[in-house]
């Protein structure tokens, strides 16, 4: 397919049209020219209002509930969602049924999304099943294709599995992610343990939890090396440990969810049932630390940790529920009501690097792996803006920022209607 992009105004650091107006043309799925006018009458001509592009966004932390749970997310509507939301790229997470422990789940998930202009990018468990006792087919996975290893929300308890994956790891450069939740502090805590869940008579989950399990984790990476990644981290000291790591020479990295960025645990007076997250919302005082940390680069992206739940198991008794929220479809947009939009672009990309995605700058030569968007409109998020199977967004009715209008990748366009 031959595309003509017109007055797209280009975001991305590694090119040398960054913050300029040119016109692109795409041919084959390749950038075959960037000027600042070019007419191609043999080309499909796309003109959108105020158009930015960057190179495609990646998430690194996305679940479907496809295979075992297509209830709640089919890998098919997972990845239209995707698309629509402007990503070309997702790490899709190990909490199946069964668990993507095995070199057959991995090229299960790669073979089903293998023409879709979203690149799936498997997500193998750290240990058979997820359960936290013995070490999955870590090299078998990598292999196939599995881009890290994580038991999804699930803490590894067994401080000497860690160290012997991060140590097994090293041999085929594989990373590593380790959640970051104490489970013995936490207990059966629903909520982050300050003014708020004392009042609203909930339990809390402290800021220790994490704090914990990070230092833990950062002194088991000191000693084996190797590359560790924690996963949504949502406190201020988290944010301080994560920067001494890194000012040490550990080869750690770190992501936020953009929930943590954008809601506090004020909200939890409602009892509603979608701002039960894992991590749970935090302070205004974490979340001001967590917009720093993501400017200093000290946090290296934004997730939308997607994790479509079926109404059955999130509207219920708080206390019942089941943690998690979709935000593919609101990331992008949240987050530039809270940054500019070149820190926004960062956050969307600055993953890619960490789990080894093919960067593709926006130059001549280059293959077209590109997302089409607006910096500028304000809205307001609801449920008609829900292209999830699964309801249990915790940014319904929060204010956004900007647009997305489709992505290029893989030959191929999808657009916005």
């Amino acid at each position: 397919m031959d595309i003509l992009l017109k007055s797209a105004t280009i975001i991305d650091p590694a090119s040398k049209h960054h913050g300029k107006k040119r016109d692109v043309l795409i041919k084959k799925g390749v950038i075959h020219k960037i000027a600042a006018s070019i007419t191609d009458s043999q080309s499909t001509t796309l003109t959108f209002k105020n158009l930015h592009i960057s190179q495609g966004w990646f998430d690194a932390s996305v679940s479907f509930g496809e295979p075992g749970y297509e209830e709640r997310e089919t890998l098919e509507n997972g990845l239209k969602t995707a698309a629509q939301s402007g990503y070309t790229a997702v790490a899709v997470n190990a909490n199946t049924q069964p668990v993507t422990d095995s070199k057959a789940q991995v090229k299960f998930l790669k073979t089903k999304a293998y023409y879709n202009p979203v690149t799936v990018y498997p997500v193998g468990a750290l240990t058979v099943k997820s359960e936290g006792v013995d070490l999955a087919e870590l090299y078998d996975m990598h292999s196939e294709g599995a881009i890290a290893f994580y038991d999804y929300k699930r803490p590894l308890q067994n401080a000497n599995l860690l160290k012997i994956a991060l140590q097994y790891a090293q041999n085929f450069g594989g990373l590593v992610q380790s959640f970051p939740f104490e489970k013995s502090v936490a207990q059966k805590g629903v909520v982050n343990e300050e003014e708020n869940s004392t009042r609203l008579g909930l339990k809390g989950i402290p800021a220790l939890s994490e704090e914990l399990q990070i230092t833990r984790d950062l002194y088991l990476l000191e000693y084996t090396g190797g590359k560790l990644h924690i996963p949504t981290i949502s406190t201020e000291k988290s944010v301080k440990l994560i920067k001494e790591a890194k000012k040490k020479g550990l080869d750690v990295s770190c992501s936020v969810a953009i929930h943590n960025l954008c809601l506090t645990d004020d909200l939890l007076e409602t009892f509603d049932t979608n701002y039960k997250l894992l991590p749970p919302l935090r302070t205004q005082k974490d979340r001001k630390a967590l917009l720093k940390g993501l400017a200093d680069g000290t946090i290296d992206g934004v997730t939308s940790d997607h994790n479509p739940i079926d109404i059955e198991h999130k509207r219920t008794e708080f206390d019942h529920a089941y943690f998690g929220s979709i935000g593919l479809e609101s990331c992008f947009s949240a987050l530039l009501s809270e940054t500019d939009v070149d820190t926004a672009v960062k956050a969307l990309t600055g993953l890619k690097k960490v789990f080894g995605v093919d960067e593709h700058p926006v130059e001549e030569g280059q293959q077209a792996n590109l997302t089409l968007f607006s910096p500028k409109g304000d809205w307001l998020f609801s449920e008609e803006s829900i292209l999830s199977t699964s309801k249990n967004a915790a940014l319904l009715g929060h204010p956004m920022k900007g647009n997305v209008y489709g992505v290029v990748n893989q030959n191929q366009l999808i657009v916005n209607e």
